[in-house]
């Protein structure tokens, strides 16, 4: 099924698109949680982190690269930045294709809910 990040991939909706390459588009988060949110997803269809297949692991590590290089590039990559992957409803994930966040521009402090 379609999502609205196929629809980007296909240009057939407008985004601030800072990357591509023939494997990986990142554009910026409508609704940044950080001064610097970017969202980098693979061409190729898998809804959550548990459809790709064992052996393709490149799709998440070109997520994961392209997302370092574009840090480094802007200039906050020794300051650091975080990266995240939801996966599926209580992971948090709301668009149904695979996708990293990449987060930065500020101290990103804890995540997640306490243990109890």
């Amino acid at each position: 099924m379609p999502t609205i990040f196929h629809k980007i991939i296909r240009r057939e909706i407008p985004a601030d698109i800072v990357f591509e390459d023939e494997h990986v588009i990142a554009f910026r988060d409508i609704a940044p949680q950080a001064p610097v949110h970017v969202l980098f997803v693979p061409k190729d269809t898998y809804a959550t982190l548990n459809d790709v297949p064992a052996d393709r692991p490149e799709v998440v590590g070109r997520l994961a690269v392209a997302a370092a290089r574009y840090a480094r590039e802007q200039g906050f990559g020794e300051d650091g930045y975080r990266i995240v992957v939801n996966c599926n409803g209580d992971g948090g994930q709301t668009v149904f294709q695979l996708h990293l966040h990449l987060l930065a521009g500020a101290p990103l402090g804890r995540f997640g809910v306490a243990a109890g």
